[in-house]
């Protein structure tokens, strides 16, 4: 999937750690992107160029109503949940990627990568052009808290919660 400008892209876990640079990716790259996220993250999305969807029950109506042409390409950074959605609102299998390995994702034969995929040795310009974005401010990682190390636990806690805006960072 290589979405560009005048596509319709639906990204799940829009303002988690990845999720918040995948949307800034998409963004300048001229894509519509709509951001499925809590009302809460709505003015973050906006601030930063995505329409908000709202999760929950209801959402494949709200994603028609947002897109009355259809959706181009789903990027699932949640659950596979969103997998089987983005199936059932018509995106065709070569047009979603996740990160989350599920059955579902294997039966209808969408890509699945692990975000570190992304950083692998063997593509090592994507992690220095994204490191480039960051550190010109052309692109911003949200940091929504820091723990130390002896307090892992309680990050995780949070990161359970499911609604940090950006990246939970562990210092040593």
């Amino acid at each position: 999937m290589d979405p560009g400008p005048g596509d319709v892209v639906a990204v799940s876990g829009a303002t988690g750690g990845v999720g918040t640079l995948v949307v800034q990716l998409l963004v300048r790259r001229g894509v519509t992107v709509l951001g499925i996220a809590s009302r809460s993250s709505a003015g973050w999305l906006t601030a930063h160029g995505a329409l908000t969807v709202e999760y929950g029950d209801g959402l494949a109506e709200r994603l028609w109503a947002a897109t009355p042409d259809g959706l181009d390409a789903f990027i699932d950074l949640f659950g596979p949940e969103y997998v089987r959605l983005a199936a059932d609102l018509g995106v065709r299998p070569d047009r979603i990627e996740t990160i989350v390995v599920s059955p579902a994702a294997v039966e209808l034969g969408v890509r699945m990568e692990s975000a570190g995929a992304v950083a692998a040795p063997e593509v090592p310009e994507v992690p220095r052009e994204l490191a480039d974005l960051l550190a010109s401010g052309a692109v911003e990682l949200p940091i929504a808290a820091t723990y130390p190390l002896d307090r892992v636990a309680d990050a995780f806690e949070e990161l359970e919660r499911r609604h940090t805006l950006g990246k939970i960072v562990l210092l040593p």
